[in-house]
C-alpha cells in the first residue's frame, strides 16, 4: 500500500469517527420537566373540602351552655332541677326491678331484630310515650331520664338516670 492510500484511510476514518462522536453527543439544552398543573375542577374541589371542614368546626361549639335556656316550644317555664348524685350499690347487691309504673308513661310497643356481624342478634326496642316514639338500642337514652341497659326477646330494662333505679318494660 502506498503512503497516500494509508493517509487517506486514516483521514477518512478520523473524520467518520469525529462525525459519529458529534452525532452521539448533542449540545442541546435539556428542557425542564413539565410542571403538573392542577385542573380548575381540582382547585374548586380543594376549596370546597376546606370550606366543609371549616363549617364542621363551627358545628362543634367550644363552650357549653351554662344553664338550659328557655324552651321556645313551651308556654311555661320550668326551673332546672339540681343534679343529684346516683347512689352507688355495693357489689352483689340485688335491686328488684318493678314493672313499668304508670307515672313513667313509657310503653314497649315492639322489638326489631337484625343479624349482627358475629351472628348474634342486634335488637332495637320501639318504646312509645304519650307524645313521642323512640327507636333505641342498648346504651341509648329514652327521654332525658332513662338509659337502655338491656334488650331481651320480650322485655327492655331501663336505668333511671335521676335516682339510679331501674324500670322494666314488658312486651304485651
Amino acid at each position: 500500500m502506498s503512503l497516500k492510500r494509508t493517509a487517506t484511510i486514516v483521514v477518512v476514518g478520523g473524520a467518520l469517527a469525529a462525525w459519529l462522536a458529534n452525532a452521539a453527543t448533542s449540545n442541546r439544552e435539556i428542557a425542564p420537566a413539565p410542571i403538573a398543573r392542577t385542573a380548575p375542577i381540582e382547585v374548586r374541589g380543594a376549596e370546597l373540602a376546606s370550606e366543609i371542614a371549616r363549617l364542621h368546626e363551627r358545628l362543634r361549639p367550644n363552650a357549653s351552655p351554662r344553664q338550659p335556656g328557655r324552651n321556645l316550644f313551651s308556654f311555661r317555664t320550668e326551673r332546672a332541677r339540681p343534679a343529684t348524685v346516683a347512689p352507688t350499690l355495693a357489689p352483689g347487691f340485688f335491686v328488684p326491678m318493678p314493672a313499668a309504673s304508670a307515672d313513667s308513661g313509657l310503653k314497649l310497643s315492639g322489638l326489631a331484630e337484625d343479624p349482627g356481624p358475629d351472628g348474634s342478634p342486634l335488637r332495637t326496642a320501639i318504646i312509645s310515650s304519650q307524645t313521642q316514639l323512640y327507636l333505641v338500642r342498648e346504651g341509648e337514652t329514652v327521654t332525658e331520664r332513662y338509659r337502655v341497659t338491656k334488650i331481651s326477646a320480650d322485655a327492655v330494662e331501663l336505668a333511671d338516670l335521676n335516682n339510679g333505679g331501674s324500670l322494666r318494660l314488658v312486651l304485651k
